[in-house]
């Protein structure tokens, strides 16, 4: 835990270790969201990891956005 505080600049949380886990807790939540959401669509429902993958695809979205500013 000490070395990824000490090293938070490298992983894109250049506002400090707080604001960067929150808005990773906040994205994460997001993806959750959208997957359930997307559960919830039949089209897409029979796709079998349409939602899931969706949900994936969202928080890897979110994270590269977060490391980016």
């Amino acid at each position: 835990m000490s070395w990824f505080l000490q090293h938070t600049g490298n992983f894109g949380f250049s506002k400090g270790a707080l604001p960067g886990t929150v808005g990773a807790v906040f994205v994460l939540f997001i993806a959750v969201v959208v997957g359930f959401a997307a559960h919830r669509v039949e089209r897409v429902r029979r796709i079998r990891h349409a939602p899931v993958a969706l949900a994936a695809t969202v928080f890897c979205a979110g994270m590269v956005w977060l490391a980016l500013t």
